[in-house]
């Protein structure tokens, strides 16, 4: 995940595992959360999608979600 993404970093994906703006299970089990992540050297915030094993703490994957829309949660 991280060798794709280098923008991104554990410490964002564990920042947004315990208060999520939405969290969803999905139908394999694991779980998605979203929240709102500062990308070094870009003034606004941004979604990060993380994916967590049905534990709810292993990382599976992340990524920048531009289509979540907190309104239509």
């Amino acid at each position: 995940m991280l060798r794709k993404r280098p923008y991104l970093t554990v410490e964002m994906c564990r920042g947004v595992l315990p208060d999520p703006l939405h969290r969803e299970h999905q139908d394999d089990g694991r779980m998605r959360h979203w929240g709102r992540v500062a990308l070094p050297g870009e003034p606004e915030m941004r979604i990060l999608r993380v994916v967590t094993l049905e534990d709810g703490k292993t990382i599976h994957n992340a990524f920048l979600d531009r289509g979540f829309r907190e309104d239509e949660r």
